[in-house]
């Protein structure tokens, strides 16, 4: 180790303040929002709300680094508006030793996998106190660690400008169908109103295989293996099987859609164009509709972009079944969505722009992977 490092554990470094058990009595639709894990994780995930006093130490400001610690565990500076933290997160209180607050979310964050080793309960896993606070961590002095940080914020800076690339790629493509197509509800062009059947000739479920995660076996869709609204090679399940053959009607070829017809109703009806890559067998699994266009008549890419917009989420909301835990949309009721079919040259023009864009896009990936191998080095290099 070098002069004047040293070992510290977490809990002598600072005060971990867990958030406060707020109680479904507690939320509201207005107030002050709630932080919970599902915040940290997905910047668009929907808030609750508390109009009563909560005590002053619950209350996050921009800037504190919290930690979630059970279900879902990560370290992450909030930039949020003033709210309140719920239980599972702690707000990390500087009152022990000086200490840069980058650093410390650094040196946690690569402690990350060794508390999941250490983790406690079979379905909600989490740490205990005693091994959080046990947790070790190197404390360089202060001008390292801010040399350390001013170091690694300059790699995640790199990464999220790349993924705002990404970002404004996506949104081109989607304005790129606007202008090309216009307004579907208004079809302020005119286009021939088709119903969502006579454009494909098979819309059937996958087959019913036990699959189980990681790979291992033959791959096959899942649920979500539509996330994010891509086609997710790293979710997909694998299952064990003697002989394709006997399966060879699932086998996904270019062009074929994927269509989500069974999950939480935000869900129902994401739509994905599949792409084959080399010499790939994927096997279409159960509860993702498998659909296959009339080539004359409707493009992939042109029906995925389409996916996207208000006119067939509308429709595709107006026919769903909602249930307690999941919600759902028929095969039959899905046959009767209208769809503007513009001509298949048209449609082919935009896919010819959809080629470059994703082309582009597949260039800031691999930008992407490259700097997070950098940065994971780092990492390494300075905590492990």
């Amino acid at each position: 180790m070098k002069g004047g490092w040293e070992i510290k554990k977490l809990g002598d470094v600072a005060s971990y303040i867990n958030g406060f058990a707020f109680k479904p009595e507690h939320w509201n639709d207005e107030g002050m929002p709630i932080i919970r894990i599902q915040n940290l994780n997905n910047p668009d995930a929907l808030y609750n709300y508390c109009n009563i006093d909560i005590p002053s130490k619950y209350i996050v400001e921009s800037g504190d680094i919290l930690i979630s610690w059970s279900a879902s565990l990560g370290v992450y500076e909030w930039k949020g508006e003033n709210a309140y933290l719920n239980q599972h997160i702690f707000k990390v209180v500087f009152d022990k030793i000086p200490i840069n607050k980058l650093f410390l979310k650094y040196a946690v964050g690569a402690k990350i996998n060794e508390m999941l080793k250490d983790a406690h309960g079979a379905t909600m896993k989490h740490v205990v106190k005693k091994d959080f606070d046990n947790t070790k961590i190197i404390y360089p002095p202060l001008p390292e660690q801010e040399r350390i940080v001013a170091e690694l914020d300059c790699l995640s800076s790199v990464i999220e400008k790349q993924k705002e690339l990404l970002k404004e790629l996506d949104n081109l493509a989607q304005s790129t169908f606007y202008t090309m197509f216009g307004d579907p509800i208004s079809n302020e062009k005119g286009w021939e109103v088709k119903k969502l059947g006579d454009c494909f000739y098979h819309i059937k479920n996958g087959a019913n295989i036990k699959q189980e995660r990681g790979a291992g076996g033959i791959p096959i869709t899942r649920i979500e293996t539509l996330s994010g609204g891509i086609f997710n090679r790293d979710r997909l399940g694998y299952a064990n099987l003697q002989e394709v053959s006997k399966y060879q009607q699932y086998v996904l070829n270019t062009g074929d859609l994927l269509l989500s017809h069974i999950n939480s109703k935000v869900y129902i009806g994401r739509t994905v164009a599949y792409h084959k890559e080399g010499n790939e067998v994927i096997i279409h699994g159960m509860n993702l509709l498998r659909l296959i266009p009339n080539a004359d008549t409707i493009l992939p890419i042109y029906m995925q972009y389409f996916s996207y917009t208000d006119m067939f989420k509308g429709q595709v909301a107006n026919r769903r079944k909602d249930a307690v835990n999941q919600s759902s949309i028929s095969v039959a009721d899905l046959k009767t969505v209208s769809i503007p079919i513009p001509p298949i040259s048209y449609q082919q023009e935009f896919a010819s722009k959809i080629e470059m864009i994703e082309k582009q896009k597949e260039l800031i990936k691999q930008s992407i992977a490259e700097t997070e191998t950098l940065f994971n080095s780092r990492m390494d290099y300075y905590f492990n």
